[in-house]
């Protein structure tokens, strides 16, 4: 099996998800999400393993949430993924990818239950 983690290696919950996945020796594609943004395809196909909206993966207390007027309800979805890819510290940390499913890792308990 292998496993996608989006990390973000200054977030203790995405460290502590990096280490899990360590210890128990799988396979993982790293992926540092604010150097290497997810593509659209990557977000529509995150949103939908975790049966989210964008505005639901969006960190609403960033400020690129406040500046951009995120909240706003008029913004389409297409919008509001966009605004992730624009601005990835708006996502939720860390995400991870397995088993054909999608976890985000707050509380670590999320991605032990994927594994």
């Amino acid at each position: 099996m292998s496993v996608t983690l989006y990390h973000n290696p200054r977030c203790s919950k995405s460290r502590a998800a990096l280490l899990l996945l360590e210890e128990r020796d799988y396979p993982t594609q790293i992926i540092n999400y604010l150097k290497t943004p997810p593509s659209k395809a990557d977000l529509e196909t995150i949103l939908s393993l975790l049966k989210m909206e964008p505005r639901d993966l969006m960190r609403k207390k960033e400020l690129p949430y406040k500046e951009n007027n995120l909240a706003d309800p008029s913004l389409s979805r297409d919008q509001l993924i966009q605004a992730m890819i624009d601005h990835p510290k708006l996502m939720e940390r860390p995400i991870v990818l397995a088993n054909g499913k999608a976890a985000i890792g707050r509380p670590i308990e999320n991605v032990i239950a994927i594994l």
